[in-house]
């Protein structure tokens, strides 16, 4: 494996309390990665995860050699194939990825309780105070890459510092197969350099309205008072101005066990096309139901998840007498919950959940499409 030089500074804790130490751990191209690594004909070769070469779906994951192309994920497999005539189209397994994500996952938790998954091939990790490796969150976040590469023959991207906000930026600065640190003394600076599109949490749609005001930069945002980011975008204003000054308090949460199933995706490109979004859906719907069945339940509840492009999100359920006998059985209620939503943005993440479940022994479910 290889890692790129970190951006490193010193670290100043307090009195009252350590500093924190925050890594976040991103897979390079995890489907598509996993991929390659199962079918070596497959390496080294532009390969689409999703939709087909007819041009139907959308791209649900690129790998390395196709990005190159302009090919990303949630981009329709058509448009795909116009950039790169010799892509290959494999369709998703998710049964797989998951099962690797479970692997990676016990790597995580054999250093630190202290595991928040974002999705199957990112999460965040809080290691303060953890003595091993030196009690330093760089040889941590280099040890971990070492043993999912051992372990699963897939290479990571971490990032290092002292909250969630800049550790996710920073495990994007050396992808693939890179680490980056950003500690207290060089963080201000950094901030200020930052186009404020880098900004996790700032759109297309809020990034055009900050350049408006003539906004580029992490300075730019940290200069603007908060009152006018108040006044332009409500609450959100208050957010901006946080980051723009490294503030991000959230702790990292360890996972909980929840009554429900569900699956989500994040789009590389937002989308705004309801039939794209409707491919989507109904996509991660499938993967919640095969979730489900595994588990020998069914639900009465299903919960459409919609992110905006200005990371704001909503939820729109609908629940049945008796619980959805097949995944085709919910898409009915899928499309209407979608049709109900707001559409003011273009949409970033979509979710789909199964909850109130009961076990299939306990019920005698009729093929019943709308659930009347």
């Amino acid at each position: 494996m290889t890692t790129s030089t970190p951006i490193a500074t010193d670290n100043t804790p307090t009195l009252e309390q350590p500093q924190r130490k925050i890594i976040h751990l991103d897979m390079d191209a995890f489907f598509a990665s996993v991929e390659q690594r199962d079918n070596p004909e497959l390496r080294g070769k532009p390969l689409v995860v999703g939709g087909d070469p007819n041009g139907r779906g959308v791209v649900a994951a690129a790998s390395y050699e196709i990005r190159k192309f302009g090919v990303r994920s949630a981009m329709s497999c058509y448009e795909a194939k116009r950039r790169c005539p010799e892509a290959i189209f494999v369709r998703p397994r998710f049964e797989v990825y998951r099962s690797v994500s479970q692997q990676i996952r016990q790597i995580m938790l054999s250093l630190t309780p202290l595991v928040e998954p974002l999705s199957l091939d990112e999460a965040y990790l809080d290691v303060t105070g953890i003595k091993e490796h030196h009690g330093s969150a760089t040889l941590m976040a280099n040890w971990l890459r070492e043993q999912i590469w051992q372990h699963t023959q897939l290479t990571a991207s971490a990032g290092v510092s002292f909250n969630k906000m800049l550790a996710k930026i920073a495990s994007d600065i050396n992808k693939p197969n890179g680490i980056a640190v950003i500690t207290p003394e060089q963080a201000d600076a950094f901030i200020a350099s930052l186009p404020i599109e880098r900004f996790h949490g700032i759109g297309k749609a809020t990034a055009k309205r900050l350049h408006e005001m003539g906004i580029y930069t992490g300075a730019d945002l940290r200069a603007t008072p908060v009152d006018t980011l108040e006044f332009e975008f409500g609450k959100r204003g208050l957010f901006y101005s946080q980051i723009a000054h490294g503030n991000d308090d959230r702790p990292v949460k360890a996972e909980r066990k929840h009554k429900s199933v569900g699956s989500e995706t994040t789009f590389q490109d937002n989308i705004s096309d309801t039939d794209t979004l409707l491919v989507q859906i109904y996509e991660q719907n499938a993967d919640a139901f095969e979730q489900l069945t595994k588990k020998n339940r069914l639900g009465h509840t299903i919960t459409l998840k919609i992110k905006y492009s200005d990371f704001t999100q909503i939820t729109r359920s609908h629940t049945l007498h008796t619980p959805f006998p097949t995944a085709e059985s919910a898409h009915y209620w899928l499309q209407k919950l979608l049709a109900d939503s707001p559409r003011h943005l273009p949409i970033r993440l979509v979710g789909v959940t199964y909850s109130n479940l009961t076990s299939l022994e306990d019920v005698n479910v009729q093929p019943d499409l709308f659930g009347l």
